[in-house]
């Protein structure tokens, strides 16, 4: 059928306004502190990478009272070619070329980027010499964790037994941030269908009000439970919010971070993917999981290996004690290789790619130091792959 054909003979309808208003305001619900934007003075450059962000993103931000939102000019309107951003993927730091060159006149507060999709959201932040640093999915994840945790508990708004949602291979720094508020962290398998599922459960038993915020490492963030997907708007207003509230207490976004790494450690996490490419190439990643269970490695990086997960056996065994434990998550090749010292490798195949993917985190008392752990854990773990 013909776009226009099924306009006018009513087979294809436009979304009313009244359905849009209404999606804003359970948006604008999941808000902690949206009384202090408007005089917070947080000034944004905003970019939908020629995607659907464009309205519903800027409609929201006018809705908390931020004044001073630029959008990048050149990505403002939907265009599939994406003439200026050949990869719009807000993870990847070239697709926020203009929006970090528009910084440079602009000076805001915050760059903030959607996917075309508008599901996911990255950020930039400027340091005191004026550059703009990106932050990673978990680092924003969990500082969006933290804040809703230590401000509802604080304003008294916090639920019965709270439940917060992260994927497996999500930072763990939230385990620590859950733990102190007296929240429910539940894990579940990659992708944000898993996430949206909690939800469900949540709500057959009449407490979807119990969740509080979900998120995964891949810049997809969700609070309240009015959708079941990762939802840039509403990560896009809390991002904002939580920048203009640390800003009404003289503290910027990089010093918040810097804050919560003290406070539970610094934590570093990396993903790295090795091509399986060609006819043989699917065989390959098969042998490489089926030999990682058969012989899986002591130590990786100088660290003894103290616990392996095996989602697919829906097992988990202690290497010291012996003792095995039944996952209750549903069978999944995944193979997650828990470490001395908090570190950890969890290695998967891609779903949707001839690739192997492993996911790596390390903690340090400095980020140094857990970068030059997560340097030994990459080299090591790429030779017992065989790349």
């Amino acid at each position: 059928i013909d776009f226009e054909d099924g306009i006018k003979s009513g087979k294809i309808e436009y979304i009313k306004q009244d359905v849009i208003d209404k999606y804003l305001d359970k948006v604008a619900q999941q808000g902690v502190h949206t009384d202090l934007v408007a005089d917070s003075g947080l000034k944004v450059v905003y970019t939908p990478l020629n995607g659907t962000g464009n309205k519903p993103v800027r409609a929201i931000l006018k809705k908390i009272g931020i004044k001073e939102v630029t959008v990048v000019p050149e990505q403002e309107n939907p265009d599939g070619n994406f003439p200026t951003c050949p990869f719009p993927n807000p993870e990847i730091k070239e697709a926020l070329a203009k929006g970090l060159e528009l910084c440079k006149t602009v000076k805001p507060d915050l760059l903030l980027a959607t996917d075309p999709d508008c599901d996911r959201v990255g950020i930039a932040v400027p340091d005191p010499e004026g550059n703009y640093v990106l932050f990673s999915g978990n680092e924003v994840g969990a500082m969006l964790l933290k804040y809703i945790c230590q401000e509802r508990t604080a304003l008294g708004t916090m639920p019965k037994n709270p439940v917060a949602v992260k994927t497996i291979v999500t930072t763990d720094i939230c385990k620590k941030i859950a733990a102190e508020y007296n929240v429910e962290l539940r894990e579940v398998l990659t992708g944000f269908k898993f996430i949206g599922e909690q939800i469900g459960f949540l709500e057959k038993e009449g407490q979807d009000d119990r969740y509080i915020f979900g998120f995964e490492e891949s810049y997809g963030y969700l609070a309240g439970s009015y959708v079941r997907d990762k939802d840039a708007v509403v990560g896009s207003m809390l991002i904002c919010e939580m920048a203009a509230f640390y800003r009404t207490k003289g503290i910027s976004l990089l010093q918040a971070r810097e804050d919560m790494y003290k406070k539970y450690g610094n934590y570093l996490h990396s993903q790295k993917s090795f091509q399986c490419e060609g006819a043989s190439g699917m065989e390959r990643m098969k042998e490489i999981m089926t030999d990682l269970r058969a012989n899986p490695p002591k130590a990786i990086g100088g660290l003894k290996v103290v616990d392996i997960a095996d989602y697919l056996a829906s097992e988990e065994t202690n290497l010291e004690t012996g003792a095995k434990t039944v996952l209750t998550l549903p069978k999944s090749d995944v193979i997650a290789f828990k470490l001395e010292q908090g570190a950890s490798v969890i290695i998967r195949p891609s779903g949707t790619e001839p690739k192997i993917k492993a996911y790596y985190t390390t903690i340090g008392d400095t980020r140094a130091d857990a970068e030059a752990q997560e340097e030994k854990l990459i080299e090591d773990f790429k030779g017992i792959l065989g790349f």
